[in-house]
């Protein structure tokens, strides 16, 4: 338990279990794709604009590598672009280098400027992943809810439906799905940050957009493996790059059976998602 504490904090200032449900994910690591067991729709196929707000954080790196591998082109804000680099977990041995790629533009700004935002919003965007994080003292107390709110009415004005936002095990009706010595943290030191959270997640809810809040286990920047478990009982550990997966499947599946969910993942134990799908979607698991 000690030993996952760190990651589950890590889970907070970015954004053995009994297991719901799980998918192979297409993306493996070192540039290698694998067939999926999920069964895409015809327009999954197709390359699309993904916009990823906190493009350059741990996570949300690992969303703009792993899309552009797949050949989508990608929009990202952050504060400080030149921070953006390939991410440990999937970058293999070019992890660190300084990320680049024609089909990557990234912009500098603050998501709780809604001007900031808007110029994401200049070219056609398929989907969204908002992955922030920061430590209160650095980026404000309501700084995950204001910058998700201005995402959001950007979306909005330019009909954009599709949203994953990364948020954190513990955030919302999840509190019991957090060990008991990440829940005291929750309550003390990280009181703060799980009110944004949690005002962050009603936002996205109450958006009327096709969203998918992920709520994922204790963070590392291990390389992902492919396997990612929906789960209901107390959470494991995740990899980011796995996280990400899950995020751009989220965005560019049309049929990805947790739109209007907000699933709690892991990557310990499982079983099969296209298995379970059909039933995950309707909500009778």
């Amino acid at each position: 338990m000690m030993k996952l504490l760190p990651t589950l904090i890590a889970v907070a200032l970015a954004s053995s279990s009994p297991v719901v449900d799980a998918f192979q994910s297409s993306f493996v690591g070192g540039g290698s794709l694998l067939s999926s067991s999920v069964p895409r729709s015809h327009s999954a196929l197709c390359m699309k604009t993904i916009a990823v707000f906190g493009a350059s954080g741990l996570t949300g790196s690992e969303c703009v590598y792993q899309a552009l591998k797949d050949g989508d082109t990608v929009i990202g804000l952050t504060r400080n672009p030149s921070n953006l680099k390939i991410p440990k977990g999937s970058g293999g041995a070019d992890a660190d280098k300084p990320l680049t790629d024609p089909k990557l533009t990234m912009i500098a700004g603050d998501v709780t400027k809604k001007s900031d935002v808007d110029k994401v919003f200049e070219k056609d965007i398929d989907g969204v992943i908002v992955a922030l994080g920061g430590k209160t003292s650095d980026v404000g107390e309501t700084m995950l809810t204001d910058g998700t709110k201005n995402v959001i009415a950007a979306m909005k004005e330019k009909g954009v439906k599709r949203l994953a936002v990364v948020t954190s095990i513990g955030a919302g009706d999840s509190e019991n799905q957090a060990p008991f010595f990440f829940k005291v943290l929750m309550w003390t030191a990280m009181k703060k940050i799980f009110l944004d959270k949690n005002n962050q997640e009603a936002a996205v809810a109450a958006s009327g957009l096709e969203y998918c809040i992920v709520r994922p286990g204790g963070l590392t920047v291990d390389p992902p493996t492919g396997v990612i478990n929906v789960i209901e009982g107390e959470a494991g550990s995740i990899p980011r790059a796995d996280v990400a997966q899950f995020c751009l499947d989220a965005v560019r599946v049309e049929d990805f059976p947790y739109i209007g969910k907000a699933p709690c993942i892991s990557s310990v134990g499982g079983t099969s998602w296209t298995k379970d799908r059909s039933k995950a979607a309707r909500g009778e698991m």
